[in-house]
């Protein structure tokens, strides 16, 4: 079974150009179960066993042990993910005919309400970085559109300068499932934008000519497209300048985006074009922001809202 992890690790690698973030998880969850469904000796040695002998019954022993094992919902579910892709490889190579997982149902999920920031929080986080620094500059430009444009955090570090364009202020965006789509994006995110390019040949120097990718809108302090993980520390570095809650994260931006729009009187399918969702369930979720946003206005304000408590 190892060498077909290692091929469907090897394909992930160069053939769906994956991060190496989710390579490490993919690999971790994929010999996770390999390790409890068939546990090396003491010498390291394992027993044979056959891949086409995993059914669906072995999965869901293993999925118990991690319940067993206090393990999240969410932990298990993605785990469960891991094993529907890796045996749907192995079925399209003609290794097996069938996906056990597929018939082991995923861990019913606790819905949780993205966290949104307030319309003055978001100010005051966005503004916090140096505008007098060359990185300040970039983190300032990058704040601003994610919360301008609602992309993802990927999206954003996915830009190249063809995909910006100024007159109409838009960004062609490549989502989920390589799907094409266009935002906008408003006067001051422009502003930052265009302060953060006058001076972003200068980021470039320490890559060495191999590593420069000249297409890149955002680059990190070594000259090299910056990734999905260096944004996460950005903003963790900015939350502890601002003193704000801790379980902010880059994606806040893009929830507080959906919600102020949706306040603002938009209109949900807009919303859900602006966000590339491919299904308006998935939107809806910031109507539930917004009626706990109105219910909180409403008894902090309504003379006689203590009588509803």
């Amino acid at each position: 079974m190892q060498e077909y992890i290692d091929r469907f690790y090897d394909h992930l690698k160069y053939e769906r150009y994956v991060s190496e973030h989710t390579l490490r998880n993919y690999r971790s969850d994929l010999q996770q179960f390999y390790d409890l469904i068939c546990p090396p000796d003491a010498e390291g040695n394992r027993p044979h066993i056959d891949v086409r002998q995993i059914d669906h019954l072995t999965i869901r022993e293993y999925l118990g042990r991690l319940y067993a094992g206090q393990r999240k919902k969410s932990s298990v579910a993605r785990k469960l993910a891991a094993l529907r892709s890796f045996f749907k490889f192995l079925c399209r190579h003609k290794v097996l005919d069938y996906n056990p997982a597929k018939l082991v149902a995923t861990p019913r999920l606790d819905k949780r309400l993205p966290h949104v920031l307030s319309v003055e929080d978001v100010v005051k986080f966005i503004e916090a970085p140096d505008t007098d620094t060359l990185l300040g500059k970039r983190d300032r430009a990058m704040l601003e559109l994610l919360y301008a444009s609602g992309v993802r955090v990927s999206e954003l570090v996915g830009l190249d300068l063809e995909d910006v364009d100024f007159r109409r202020r838009t960004l062609r965006v490549l989502g989920k499932g390589d799907k094409e789509r266009w935002v906008p994006f408003g006067s001051k995110a422009k502003e930052a934008l265009d302060a953060y390019l006058a001076v972003r040949a200068e980021f470039l120097p320490p890559a060495s000519m191999e590593a420069q990718d000249a297409k890149a809108v955002f680059y990190n302090y070594q000259g090299t497209r910056i990734t999905t993980r260096s944004v996460g520390r950005m903003v963790d570095k900015y939350l502890k300048e601002c003193a704000m809650a801790r379980d902010i994260s880059p994606h806040s931006l893009r929830h507080s985006f959906a919600s102020h729009m949706l306040s603002g009187g938009a209109d949900l399918r807009a919303i859900q074009e602006l966000l590339g969702h491919a299904r308006l369930a998935t939107t809806e979720i910031y109507t539930h922001v917004s009626i706990e946003q109105l219910v909180e206005v409403y008894n902090r304000t309504h003379p006689k809202a203590h009588s509803l408590e």
